[in-house]
């Protein structure tokens, strides 16, 4: 889409010689764009919600509402979330909120926060074969490990679930590779994937006062959490570890970046299958408020006011668009 998305724009801008937008340049306003209708989702829905209140809105195929959860539910994402140590070392109740450095996916708005409250098992994986946790001091039937349950890497910070046992006592299939490091050995837990709670939110002002609640206190039953900058902070305070924590977030979409091959010339030529290459995020049916969106960002920058007024105007009109504003 990104490609139909810079030719449409550059059509318009070069009908009247308005000028050209180098790809550096599209790529920065394509990822504003893409933000910014991104954005709008949220808002949307809101007002779709409370036109269902108001009984104003429609249902059957003018259920504008179902779209959008469609839509919003393509971004939400399930990971575990990375405790943050101490100095020494040493674990804690604190962990990173999902960012691109820790999970590989940046959070715009959190879901929810789940905690695994059974840990069934912890050791050393100490052989390789593909798809395998190997543990030969362990029999893991005995221990309580059952299909479906949670397995961790604590070296590496990779997560899967058991998929079957083999007829080797001490080793288990799992649905994904995570234990690769034979020489070293690498750390390993095991959750049970169906002993779980979901904690509360609670903000830093009152989360004093209700652990020092003998009714209220966050409890493995009941936990809750509170947000401090980057960090989550999860009690009771015996919840630590990776693989104990889950998050189910939004998250940002990705920057689009036209990529392409420079010719004898030197004009570019889209080339998709360069290694950064990366489309637009939103549906097929945003492509046109993202046409229109781009070109109100395009007169701005080579300051042709004609251009961002088509843009504004073309916006302002009802769009085939999920994120149309009501």
């Amino acid at each position: 889409m990104i490609n139909e998305v810079k030719n449409a724009v550059l059509t318009i801008l070069n009908k009247n010689n308005y000028g050209y937008i180098s790809p550096s340049d599209f790529n920065l306003l394509a990822e504003n764009a893409q933000m910014e209708i991104y954005q709008e989702y949220y808002s949307s829905y809101n007002k779709t919600i409370n036109g269902e209140n108001s009984r104003i809105s429609g249902t059957d195929y003018a259920d504008i509402s179902r779209q959008l959860v469609e839509t919003m539910e393509s971004f939400l994402v399930s990971d575990f979330i990375i405790p943050k140590p101490t100095a020494s070392g040493s674990l804690t109740n604190v962990f990173y909120e999902p960012s691109d450095i820790t999970t590989g996916n940046s959070a715009y708005m959190i879901s929810k926060i789940i905690v695994y409250t059974n840990r069934l098992t912890q050791g050393v994986n100490n052989g390789h074969s593909t798809n395998n946790l190997i543990d030969s001091t362990a029999n893991f039937q005995l221990l309580g490990v059952k299909v479906g349950d949670i397995v961790v890497n604590l070296s590496t910070f990779k997560s899967s679930a058991v998929d079957s046992f083999t007829s080797t006592i001490g080793t288990i299939n799992l649905q994904d590779d995570i234990f690769k490091n034979v020489a070293n050995g690498e750390k390993y837990a095991i959750y049970s994937f169906s002993t779980y709670s979901e904690a509360e939110k609670v903000l830093n002002s009152k989360i004093l006062m209700l652990q020092n609640s003998l009714l209220t206190a966050p409890s493995l039953i009941y936990p809750a959490y509170s947000s401090t900058g980057n960090t989550f902070n999860l009690y009771p305070t015996t919840i630590q570890g990776y693989g104990a924590v889950k998050a189910d977030y939004f998250r940002h979409p990705k920057p689009p970046k036209w990529t392409y091959v420079t010719l004898g010339g030197g004009e570019p030529v889209f080339d998709q299958s360069q290694p950064d290459f990366q489309d637009f995020e939103l549906p097929k049916e945003d492509q046109f408020k993202i046409v229109t969106k781009m070109l109100e960002y395009c007169g701005i920058t080579i300051r042709e006011i004609e251009v961002s007024q088509f843009g504004a105007a073309e916006q302002s009109r009802e769009q085939p668009s999920f994120s149309v504003q009501q």
